[in-house]
């Protein structure tokens, strides 16, 4: 499946007419889509990506202190809350921007369009690109609009709560075990690898995550555990 080469469809659903169109693509092209295309006119999307992270955490942390009285420890859990990698994935999704994604067929085979980290990472290289073309004002709206408006639910359901703690309390409290974590893969170069880890009850696997350390994928199999458990 090739991208979708028409981004005005995904500029009318973030909201946002760009100036420069490379800038927009550039955010789109995931590293290994130039191993497979060499010579192709634009870069990774990493370095929009590391900027759309500072962006990102900037627009967040301004909007908790401005906001909100609580303490220190209790607006940096809402911040991480906000800015994990399940929730910046679930925006991109409902934006279909792995729609517009430039892929290698590695990656195309086996669900890079949905895969969770490479969605969130582009979410961000896309924050970064409307801070490049648009300025701070612009790109804090399209925050505002996508990521912080799921605030009050994160709030009201307590998301902010440790996912790992809150899945070994359920679990002690209910069935007397202690969940486990077994990382089942691991992929991408030694600088920035990517890890997929399983949570499990004895033997079952109760849900799993992936994120670029094992701590972030363990944290998102908690989530995936906790969702199972709900239902």
């Amino acid at each position: 499946m090739a991208p979708k080469n028409d981004l005005s469809e995904l500029e009318k659903k973030i909201g946002i007419k760009f100036k420069n169109k490379d800038l927009l693509r550039q955010a789109l092209v995931h590293r290994s889509y130039l191993n497979e295309n060499i010579g192709f006119d634009l870069d990774n999307n990493e370095r929009l990506e590391f900027l759309g992270d500072a962006v990102l955490e900037l627009v967040v942390t301004q909007f908790l202190y401005e906001n909100y009285k609580e303490p220190e420890g209790e607006l940096t859990n809402w911040r991480a809350a906000l800015v994990k990698g399940s929730m910046l994935a679930c925006i991109a999704k409902s934006l279909s921007v792995g729609d517009y994604l430039y892929l290698s067929k590695g990656e195309e085979k086996t669900g890079g369009r949905s895969r969770e980290l490479i969605l969130a990472n582009t979410f961000e290289a896309l924050i970064g690109a409307i801070y490049i073309d648009q300025g701070l004002k612009t790109a804090k709206k399209f925050i505002e609009k996508h990521l912080l408006s799921k605030l009050p639910e994160i709030l009201s359901k307590k998301l902010y709560i440790d996912p790992k703690s809150k899945l070994q309390q359920i679990t002690q409290e209910t069935m007397g075990i202690t969940p486990t974590y077994k990382v089942l893969a691991e992929y991408g170069p030694d600088h920035a690898k990517s890890f997929t880890v399983g949570v499990y009850l004895k033997d079952k696997l109760l849900g799993q995550g992936s994120g670029s350390s094992k701590q972030i994928a363990e944290q998102s199999a908690a989530w995936s555990a906790l969702e199972t458990i709900k239902e």
